[in-house]
């Protein structure tokens, strides 16, 4: 299998496909031992390819954690707001980067970025279940009643049941955990306003097999591990395709 090498340098962050034409017209860029100047040359997997004499790492799939800040919206560009893509240094913000689900603009928290369409496709579809935990501050305390609505799916939105929910109730009635398997509009926020409460706070904590540790500050991303790529890809049905391919 071979991929352009225009492609493939764009992919692995330097720039778009006309940065990177110039970049390679430029005499900059090597293809296993000869200087390559053609963008569109074909590459064949494990060919060694080389900018200004580094190697390029070469990945099919890109996959960033972020954490979330409030006031950030989800989204790659946005006209009034800071973008969850400004997060990252300009090297690693690629533009194939999406966002896997949304958090809205003052929930904070867990926020997946993959260059992989399939994998964030099966990540949010219902069909595939993939739960997320979230903590919430509630104006009003919780009580055990709402554990067993949300825990028997009675809850309606949009003219539809939700699906069953489990809802913890911490030492503070005030400060709650709540896990779905679906992901719909504001769903948690909503879910409690029809139990007559407000959400004052919230925050993702978890998305499929990825937890948000406490040591990866607001505002801050890492990439992801390899055995968090095989636990996501394999949450969904999917192999991670570098390392298939390795």
């Amino acid at each position: 299998m071979t991929e352009r090498l225009d492609r493939i340098l764009a992919h692995a962050g330097f720039g778009s496909r006309k940065d990177v034409a110039r970049l390679v017209r430029s005499g900059r860029v090597s293809v296993g031992l000869a200087v390559s100047r053609d963008p569109g040359c074909g590459v064949a997997w494990g060919v060694p390819i080389a900018v200004d004499g580094a190697e390029v790492v070469r990945r099919r799939a890109w996959h960033v954690l972020t954490h979330k800040p409030r006031g950030i919206v989800t989204s790659t560009r946005d006209p009034r707001d800071p973008c969850v893509i400004d997060l990252l240094p300009r090297d690693l913000a690629r533009p194939d980067f999406a966002p896997v689900g949304r958090l809205d603009k003052d929930t904070t928290g867990l926020l997946l970025l993959t260059t992989d369409g399939e994998l964030a496709h099966r990540l949010t579809h219902p069909r595939h279940k993939v739960t997320k935990r979230y903590l919430a501050t509630l104006r009003d305390p919780a009580t055990a009643d709402d554990i067993r609505s949300f825990a028997a799916g009675e809850i309606t939105l949009d003219g539809e049941r939700v699906l069953p929910a489990l809802l913890d109730i911490g030492p503070n009635p005030r400060e709650v955990g709540v896990t779905l398997a679906e992901g719909r509009y504001h769903q948690v926020r909503r879910m409690f306003a029809a139990r007559g409460n407000w959400v004052e706070a919230l925050a993702r904590v978890r998305f499929g097999p990825l937890e948000l540790s406490e040591s990866l500050q607001s505002g801050v991303y890492r990439p992801l591990t390899p055995s968090e790529c095989d636990a996501l890809y394999g949450a969904v049905g999917l192999v991670d395709p570098d390392r298939s391919a390795s």
